[in-house]
């Protein structure tokens, strides 16, 4: 990912050493990217961002990329991942900044508002909305609603399996992820392959796409493959096998409510707003700025539709900073 004066600095945090890309002044903004992505998923926004006046710090998250992958599966809990973006603000000699986080980045970001609500001037969550702590450990919830059904995070709990299957084709993997029909796309037969039981993997479920959307050049798809290929898929499979311990480890903050700024953005056709709608936690935002849905955009959509994302976010963060909205 280049912005012209991209700094790539390394910073630690408990002996994970992570790679930031550092671009531009002003305002501090962190943007934590989700499984499986990277830094460079941002690339369309980092130079908006840069151009309207912010400093915009993007990690590799820890287990993915440039940044190390631990061994260790408790490395990978929310204490650990929202520590690693707190990390990135003690190396740029912050107190606050603005957080944005898309797919499990959002659920990092929210976290954190919660955790450290010090350190958070503003919370922009993208595709996954906030989500109040649940009454029970999150997958013995998951396994009660889909009983009797495939789904793709209990499928992800079994050390090994998931990895095998999404590192044994990387281009396959990414390019069925990414650029794969949206579900009201979907005949009724792949539709209903996606939840059925047998003994059929994740990968093999999604449909192969005919061709590569507009907004997903083949370069930038051999991105995603090249790295994930070194890489595989473990680290980023991680932070799902966490779910009920990161459930234990926020019990102190059950109940709590983000006071600062909040926004929400995701795309109509993302599958993910069926199943977590976006208005559930509103009653837990003090401070929430709306819910920004993007129409015709699926899952990915700060690439599939960056002018719109940018303009959002930029307008909050204007409003936030009480700077005079970017033209």
């Amino acid at each position: 990912m280049s912005t012209g004066t991209t700094e790539v600095r390394t910073v630690e945090q408990g002996g994970v050493r992570l790679a930031v890309d550092v671009s531009g002044s002003g305002p501090t903004v962190v943007l934590a990217h989700g499984f499986p992505e990277l830094a460079f998923s941002w690339r369309h926004q980092v130079p908006a961002l840069v151009a309207a006046g912010y400093r915009v710090a993007v990690p590799d998250q820890r287990g993915y990329g440039r940044s190390d992958r631990p061994p260790a599966l408790e490395a990978y809990d929310i204490e650990q991942l929202t520590g690693d973006l707190l990390a990135v603000l003690d190396d740029l000699g912050e107190e606050r900044a603005c957080f944005v986080g898309h797919d499990w980045g959002a659920l990092v970001v929210w976290q954190l508002a919660l955790l450290a609500p010090e350190r958070v001037r503003a919370v922009v969550g993208m595709s996954v909305p906030f989500l109040p702590r649940p009454p029970a450990p999150t997958i013995t919830l998951l396994r009660q609603l889909f009983a009797d059904r495939f789904f793709y995070i209990l499928y992800f709990q079994e050390l090994g399996v998931a990895d095998a299957e999404l590192a044994a084709d990387p281009a396959r993997t990414m390019r069925r992820l990414l650029a794969g029909p949206r579900s009201t796309e979907l005949s009724a037969e792949q539709a209903s392959a996606l939840s059925a039981q047998g003994e059929a993997g994740f990968v093999e479920r999604l449909p192969e796409p005919a061709a590569l959307p507009d907004w997903l050049p083949e370069a930038d798809l051999d991105h995603y493959v090249t790295e994930f290929t070194r890489t595989g898929f473990t680290g980023g499979l991680n932070w799902y096998r966490n779910l009920d311990r990161n459930w234990a480890l926020t019990e102190a903050v059950a109940g709590a409510r983000v006071a600062c700024p909040s926004l929400f953005i995701a795309g109509t056709e993302d599958p993910v707003i069926a199943f977590s709608p976006p208005d559930a936690g509103l009653g837990h935002l003090d401070d929430h700025r709306g819910n920004r849905l993007i129409d015709g955009a699926g899952h990915w959509v700060q690439q599939e539709r960056p002018g719109e994302v940018n303009a959002a976010l930029i307008e909050f963060l204007d409003d936030v900073h009480h700077r005079k909205a970017t033209p």
